[in-house]
This record gives structure tokens, C-alpha cells and sequence, in this order.
């Protein structure tokens, strides 16, 4: 059973207008295109999760619509997690750790500068901060998600919404 994980950081996000919670900003109209434009070329590479995971912030379960509309993954079978808002790496890890090994692929969209830092550390491989869009297919060289940890996979895929085209 090979394993791929999909990280996603959200598209990009309108500003905060008067009061407004940072967790409710919604995309703007390019971060809806640029997330339908990350779905096709997954969709193209037939690249299909078993579970989707998002933070629950509006932009990132808007990006994990989007994407999953496009792979025909179904938007209600999305997990959203209060956790993956504004979390550490070490959360952002425990999340995957705690994952069955039925799901050989994974997607998560979550947060920069988490994102970033997620993918550097479980690969060793230097991405920077990752563009909104942008995400990264690494496949884990351990057996179980739960010895996902530091150096344990390979990046396979990295790609920001303007190199797709």
C-alpha cells in the first residue's frame, strides 16, 4: 500500500471587513478560481483521496470545496477540524498521526506558515512559504501515518496555482 499525503494551503482570502472573525473571511473570486484550477490538475493526475480533512475557517473549507467538487470527493464527507486553525506543527501532526491506515491517501488544507513548515519537516526539502493554492503530494516512507514524523517522506509534487496555468 503506498500512502500520499496532499497538503493544501487555503486559496487566497478576502481581508477582514469591520469586525469580522478572521476564521469567517471567505475567498476572494481568484482563490475560488485558483482552488477549482488545483482540483482539475489533481483530477487530471487522478489523484483521488480517501479523506479529506480542513481546518474549519470559511477559507479553508471553501478551498476543500472546491478541490473536492473537482475530484468528485464528496463535500460533506469532509472533516472539518477547529484544530488545524492557526495550529502548531505539532498539532498539524497529531492530526495525521491519529488517521486509520484503511486511507492510503490523504488530503488536509490548513494555514501558512504551518503549511510551509509541515511539508519542509516531514520531507527535509525546502519549499518556502507556500503560495496560497499552492500544495504539495509527499509520499510517507513509513508503513502506518501514525510514524509520520520528521524526514519520514518524500516529496513528490509541489505546485502553486500559477504553475499549473
Amino acid at each position: 500500500m503506498v500512502r500520499q499525503l496532499l497538503i493544501v494551503r487555503h486559496a487566497e482570502a478576502r481581508e477582514t471587513q469591520n469586525q469580522q472573525r478572521d476564521a469567517d473571511r471567505d475567498l476572494t473570486a481568484r482563490g475560488y478560481q485558483d482552488a477549482v484550477r488545483v482540483g482539475n490538475y489533481l483530477h487530471k493526475l487522478t489523484w483521488q483521496p480517501d479523506l479529506m480533512i480542513s481546518s474549519s475557517a470559511a477559507r479553508a473549507m471553501a478551498t476543500a470545496q472546491m478541490v473536492a467538487e473537482q475530484l468528485r470527493y464528496p463535500g460533506q464527507r469532509i472533516q472539518a477540524i477547529d484544530e488545524l486553525y492557526d495550529a502548531s506543527l505539532r498539532t498539524f501532526l497529531a492530526i495525521i498521526n491519529r488517521q486509520d491506515d484503511t486511507h492510503e491517501r490523504i488530503a488536509v488544507v490548513g494555514h501558512n506558515l504551518t503549511v510551509s513548515y509541515l511539508i519542509e519537516y516531514l520531507t527535509g526539502e525546502e519549499v518556502g512559504s507556500v503560495a496560497p493554492a499552492g500544495f504539495a503530494i509527499i509520499q510517507p516512507t513509513v508503513g502506518h501515518w501514525e510514524e509520520v514524523s520528521q524526514n519520514t517522506a518524500t516529496l513528490i509534487s509541489y505546485m502553486t496555482p500559477e504553475k499549473i496555468g
